[in-house]
């Protein structure tokens, strides 16, 4: 005999066999039970969560020789052909292959016709999804009045792709994600009856690495007793899952919390020898502390945890770390998992990120004494300030003074700020063009990968639009060396930039490079300026005296002396 996959030997033939979706099986059968049938349902949910199967339920009870019944008998005729898939009143429809206008028209002509052998005819539409807008077009009318006779399932992972004409013509039902324990105790009743020896552990991390679905967590333990010899091991599961042990984990979020770089660089180079995956790695690490965060928040709730086993050593690990230092990590570790998008060298950039979470704590240290070594000194000058008086001798303020007007030397790097033109457009500058302008900047960034101009994205990522007018756009620069380069259109990087935002908004606007050093000074300014004239138009337009005065001779034989 042929060897047949675990999870199509062990597909749900009735309702209480479909794992983690109690809200829907109760409603289906109460509505069976009392003939409640409607001609059109739309199951939607996450793959491998038991949409097609609940539909083969559903067309095997509507047809089963004992109906009215909540569940199919798969012992009639009718169970039993529409279980192996030879009824030719049901008809199971992959709309990824059948996806054209012909197809559906097709069925359109043919549901007419009442059923040969059953009651009901039953189609069957799975990833409904995937089919064209003429097709949902030709299936609209279908659905909207239907044959006494005839029923549709459509299944869907992706239902916001589907037209609302539609949904609005079905009864919807939404399968979530099955939890791991209800995945662990599906699967304890499947190795029981197979006769197969296996960890508890090692069914944990088959429904964690499932991700909610229950025919990806058999075909992994399909897998795993493939491998296996006797016993099913959590090795074995790892091996094929390339997940991570969390003995493992734990051992290197040891040694980041102790400091030891050698042992956290030895234990990583151990585990890429073995083929695992980086990007894979760093996820696993990042739900880790996560969990860690959670259990920390709430200890009692365990089943929110994603990744990990609550024992003795996790616990001593989630009592010693500081809440504050696993946000750092976890921004460090997050910041590390973007980078690895745009590299070919994943592993350095690992272990890079490594290395800086151990020394992390041992570089604020230092800074912190210093600081508050600082903040001492500055304390008692300030009170011996306070006792003595402050003396300032006329030297020097003449000191002071020829410093003021030394001009600084220029470095190298110095970049020649536009003040003038920053203030033109700040005064034509508006909320609403920053907005759209802000909007569409990361849209911007991903153009610029995508056109391989890495370099030029690199350079842009440490600017930030800070103010737009109809025509141009203010933009600060982190670093000054950036900003000259945007500026002086080194390797066209302007030209780059204020062409795609033509593409993507529609307008053409200039570019005025500003370091960010310099962005709050020349606002201030602005800012000042633009207050001083409101407060001298306000006291003009005050004293009406002035004004008369004003109208009869002039504003400049006039000359206004405070008393």
């Amino acid at each position: 005999m042929v060897y047949q996959a675990l999870y199509r030997v062990w597909r749900p033939q009735s309702f209480q066999d479909v794992v983690g979706q109690e809200h829907i099986t109760r409603t289906l059968q109460n509505a069976l039970l009392h003939e409640k049938i409607t001609h059109a349902y739309l199951f939607s949910g996450p793959r491998g969560t038991g949409k097609t199967s609940a539909a083969k339920i559903i067309a095997k009870a509507i047809n089963c020789e004992k109906a009215p019944v909540s569940e199919p008998c798969n012992e009639c005729d009718a169970c039993k052909t529409i279980t192996n898939g030879s009824n030719p009143d049901v008809f199971e429809i992959d709309a990824a292959s059948n996806n054209g206008v012909d197809e559906i028209r097709d069925i359109r002509d043919k549901v007419k016709f009442a059923p040969s052998t059953v009651r009901y005819k039953v189609y069957i539409i799975d990833e409904v999804h995937m089919l064209s807008i003429g097709a949902f077009n030709a299936l609209l009318k279908t659905l909207e009045e239907p044959p006494k006779h005839v029923v549709f399932i459509l299944a869907t992972t992706e239902p916001h792709k589907i037209p609302l004409t539609i949904i609005s013509r079905c009864q919807r039902f939404d399968f979530k994600r099955i939890s791991a324990a209800s995945i662990v105790n599906r699967m304890k009743t499947i190795v029981n009856e197979q006769q197969v020896s296996i960890d508890e552990d090692a069914l944990l991390a088959v429904a964690r690495a499932a991700d909610g679905g229950m025919r990806d967590a058999l075909s992994l333990l399909d897998q795993a007793i493939a491998l296996s010899d006797e016993q099913v091991t959590l090795d074995n599961v790892l091996m094929i899952t390339g997940a991570v042990s969390q003995q493992f984990i734990m051992t290197l979020v040891q040694a980041i919390q102790e400091e030891q770089v050698p042992v956290a660089l030895q234990a990583l180079d151990d585990l890429m020898n073995e083929g695992k995956d980086p990007k894979r790695f760093v996820e696993d690490m990042i739900y880790f502390y996560r969990d860690i965060l959670l259990y920390q928040s709430s200890p009692a709730l365990e089943d929110i945890l994603a990744r990990v086993k609550v024992d003795d050593s996790f616990k001593n690990l989630a009592q010693d770390m500081n809440p504050n230092r696993i946000y750092e990590i976890i921004e460090v570790l997050n910041k590390c998992q973007q980078e690895m998008k745009w590299t070919n060298h994943p592993k350095i950039l690992l272990e890079i990120a490594i290395v800086q979470l151990c020394q992390q704590e041992k570089q604020s240290i230092p800074q912190v004494e210093s600081l508050v070594q600082r903040v001492k000194e500055l304390e008692q000058e300030v009170a011996t300030l306070k006792e003595k008086g402050i003396t300032v001798s006329q030297n020097q303020n003449e000191a002071a003074a020829q410093k003021e007007q030394r001009p600084q030397k220029m470095s190298k790097s110095s970049y020649r700020v536009p003040v003038g033109r920053a203030t033109e457009v700040l005064k034509q500058a508006t909320r609403q063009d920053l907005s759209q302008l802000k909007s569409n900047w990361g849209n911007m960034l991903e153009q610029l990968r995508k056109q391989n101009k890495v370099s030029h994205a690199a350079l842009l990522s440490e600017s930030e639009p800070v103010a737009a007018s109809e025509k141009a756009f203010i933009l600060a620069f982190k670093f000054e060396i950036h900003c000259k380069m945007a500026a002086e259109n080194t390797n066209n990087v302007r030209d780059n930039l204020e062409g795609i935002l033509y593409d993507i908004i529609g307008k053409r606007f200039e570019m005025v490079a500003i370091p960010e050093s310099e962005w709050g000074k020349i606002r201030e300014e602005y800012i000042r300026e633009q207050r001083s004239d409101t407060e001298e138009t306000e006291k003009q337009e005050e004293n009406p005296l002035i004004t008369e005065a004003q109208k009869l001779f002039g504003t400049e034989l006039i000359e206004i002396i405070e008393d």
